[in-house]
């Protein structure tokens, strides 16, 4: 199987407004996906939809090939970590141990168990005593007891300090070296860069940009040079973002060969600044997807 996620033309409507309208992309397995947006951009309705905890308005949705909550032994294969980190404050950890093993057929506790014994969680301590990284950290020893397919976080590491934030990065780096397919939402382009080798940026509910990272920011080029009209650079040159000043202008582009032009310095660009500029230039075309991203007719 060759697609964790695949939508197309999905939406979702909530009364007269629509979260997402018309979305439509592939997330290929294997990889780690960085989903990025500003508030309100759907990136939380799209992960919900994905987990079935919601039903498209309109469109197709196939999560590792099958409709999303179609089942029990669907749900098995698909672990989610919600940005509010679901626990029980008046239960043990074991007891949630316990509980993820009652409620899923596939439940590995060895591996669970492995990974609370790494992070030093102790089986009697209530989850409502617990810290925020260490919520975090029970929350993932669930999910992964799963032994999921798919793991999806929603802002997993929003409310973490720094440190705990490291630490459960630097777990979710090793379970994507063990082939797990990931799809992280967040706010933080920092943790975006660190771990995530695709990225998806929606805005205003669409999808804006979409591919594999190296290959977005090496098609894309800060050119600076004397002022002039954006109509004035060549064809293959798409201007995602500009500014001028009375005698210079810089021009974010995507092109799709190399900038030659003698008059321009050519710098190359950052994934933050890639992220930023498209989501701050929403009426920029979605980008033809790649091979690796590709969207679905």
């Amino acid at each position: 199987m060759s697609a964790a996620i695949e939508a197309s033309a999905l939406g979702k409507r909530y009364g007269r407004a629509w979260a997402l309208c018309d979305c439509t992309l592939t997330v290929p397995c294997g990889r780690v996906v960085g989903l990025v947006g500003a508030n309100g951009a759907g990136k939380s309705t799209l992960l919900n939809l994905a987990v079935g905890l919601l039903r498209p308005t309109e469109g197709h949705l196939a999560v590792l090939g099958e409709r999303p909550g179609n089942d029990a032994r669907q749900l098995g294969r698909v672990g989610f970590l919600a940005q509010d980190v679901p626990l029980y404050s008046g239960l043990t950890v074991g007891d949630h141990l316990r509980l993820g093993a009652a409620l899923n057929p596939g439940w590995d506790e060895t591996v669970a168990r492995a990974r609370i014994d790494r992070v030093g969680l102790d089986l009697a301590q209530r989850a409502g005593g617990l810290s925020g990284g260490q919520r975090a950290q029970l929350a993932l020893a669930v999910a992964i007891g799963k032994r999921p397919e798919l793991l999806i976080l929603d802002e997993p590491v929003a409310s973490l300090d720094p440190l705990a934030r490291r630490e459960f990065l630097a777990d979710l780096m090793e379970l994507a070296a063990d082939g797990l397919s990931i799809v992280l939402s967040s706010h933080l382009l920092e943790d975006v860069e660190r771990i995530c080798d695709h990225l998806i940026v929606l805005a205003a509910g669409q999808v804006r940009l979409a591919g594999d990272v190296d290959e977005l920011l090496d098609s894309h080029k800060v050119l600076t040079g004397a002022r002039r009209d954006p109509d004035r650079l060549p064809a293959d040159q798409t201007v995602i973002q500009q500014s001028h000043t009375e005698r210079q202008s810089t021009f974010l582009v995507e092109t799709t060969r190399p900038v030659l032009d003698p008059s321009w310095t050519v710098s190359d660009v950052g994934l933050e600044e890639l992220v930023l500029a498209y989501m701050a230039t929403p009426s920029v075309a979605t980008r033809p997807a790649t091979p690796a991203l590709r969207s679905v007719s």
